[in-house]
């Protein structure tokens, strides 16, 4: 997955996950037990969503945390999509702190909203990504609140997915299209297109 990945591009992701190691001793970024796999697990699984993404010019990721996938986003449209927005929305203030020092040194074209989700008024992103957040029913509410109605949401799932898609249809009517995960044997990543509530 990073084999494609410009030297300079690759010298700030290795910045990044130094950071983010650094910083996981103080405040849970990531789970202890991933830390041996994190190019893998977190970095290339990161950048195939953003080689998903398409052109769009504002992208917004919901729940970023550690940055992942939002600030490894942030980083490829640095090289590759210049006048790309990347958009944060972290309810814990500390794990923000971490992203706006990761925006600043990099001098990355992104922001943090420090808030609930549900408390940001509607951001229209053409992008909208949330991983490792919650289930598809409570993402697609999410969706229709932040995205713009031509744009894309991606949201990788494990092997329950089709349940999870299955549960949503119960209140949603939505397009998809299942994309399996180039990291994962296991995983997949969900897109959504067009989306109503039931």
């Amino acid at each position: 997955m990073l084999d494609d990945v410009s030297r300079e591009t690759h010298l700030l992701l290795e910045d990044y996950v130094a950071s983010l190691l650094k910083w996981t001793q103080k405040i849970n970024l990531i789970a202890k037990a991933s830390e041996r796999d994190i190019w893998q697990r977190h970095v290339a699984d990161s950048v195939q969503l953003y080689k998903l993404g398409g052109r769009g010019k504002t992208w917004v990721d919901l729940g970023s945390g550690g940055g992942l996938p939002g600030l490894v986003i942030a980083i490829m449209a640095k090289e590759h999509d210049p006048d790309r927005v990347v958009t944060m929305v972290e309810s814990d203030q500390r794990k923000c702190v971490f992203l706006r020092e990761m925006i600043s040194r990099h001098k990355l074209n992104a922001q943090v909203v420090n808030a609930r989700i549900e408390a940001v008024p509607p951001l229209g992103a053409d992008v909208l990504s949330a991983r490792a957040l919650t289930a598809l029913p409570a993402l697609l509410g999410f969706t229709q609140l932040h995205r713009s109605k031509t744009g894309i949401a991606l949201f990788p799932k494990g092997v329950r997915h089709m349940e999870e898609i299955a549960d949503a249809r119960k209140t949603w009517q939505f397009d998809h299209v299942v994309h399996p995960s180039r990291t994962d044997s296991e995983g997949v990543i969900v897109e959504v297109g067009k989306l109503f509530h039931v």
